[in-house]
């Protein structure tokens, strides 16, 4: 779907247009305050849940304030500073690696490219779009997490199962000031509404614009 229809994205367009109305207030979910703190978020989020990244970030943001933080650290003590996260002995690894690269290469900051965000270890596009957005207000792509993953196949907004793929198909139906918030709000409608395996249908309020949906109340 790299060359969509105008009736596709006029389909698209709906689609937006309902979520905003249904999730007016949706946005990351991570708590930070820094951008910092939102890539180091992002990184620990990956087969992660937010609330668990949240918890655990409470006490690690107090506690690791700079860049020169994580990479000064004892990585036995950055690992037990994770250890409630998922993979936190990998993911600990390409903390303290990342932020050695911000120390050495970017005087302790964050950088703002694509390019340069993208040779940070841990860090894919999923997670460089996020810090982008929501860090840095500068969109260059869709955050394609779990949720937009699903939801969009869903949809019939792609048939791709591999997330480049899935955001090259969402990008090129949606307008680009959409691309930020759509995922905030897919991400809202797939813990409420859409979830895995099994949505709640019914009710939805994107039903007349679901084939997955339609044919499920059929079946049912």
């Amino acid at each position: 779907m790299s060359h969509p229809s105008e009736a596709e994205r006029a389909r698209a367009r709906q689609i937006v247009a309902i979520l905003r109305r249904t999730y007016p207030d949706a946005k990351c979910s991570l708590n930070f305050t820094t951008p910092l703190e939102l890539l180091v978020a992002t990184i620990l989020s990956a087969q992660c849940t937010d609330e668990r990244v949240n918890a655990t970030t409470e006490k690690l943001f107090q506690k690791y304030r700079t860049a020169a933080d994580y990479a000064s650290a004892p990585l036995e003590q950055l690992e037990q500073d994770l250890k409630s996260i998922v993979f936190y002995r990998n993911k600990a690894k390409n903390i303290q690696a990342m932020a050695r690269i911000l120390v050495q290469e970017h005087g302790g900051e964050v950088p703002q490219g694509m390019d340069d965000l993208l040779r940070l270890p841990g860090v894919a596009r999923k997670t460089a779009n996020v810090v982008q957005g929501n860090a840095f207000h500068h969109v260059e792509g869709v955050v394609v997490d779990t949720h937009v993953s699903r939801i969009s196949r869903r949809l019939g907004l792609t048939k791709e199962d591999d997330p480049p793929k899935i955001e090259r198909d969402l990008m090129a139906l949606l307008d680009q000031p959409d691309w930020l918030d759509f995922s905030h709000m897919l991400i809202y409608h797939g813990r409420a509404v859409c979830k895995a395996p099994t949505p709640t249908c019914p009710g939805c309020v994107l039903l007349e614009l679901c084939p997955t949906g339609q044919e499920r109340t059929n079946v049912v």
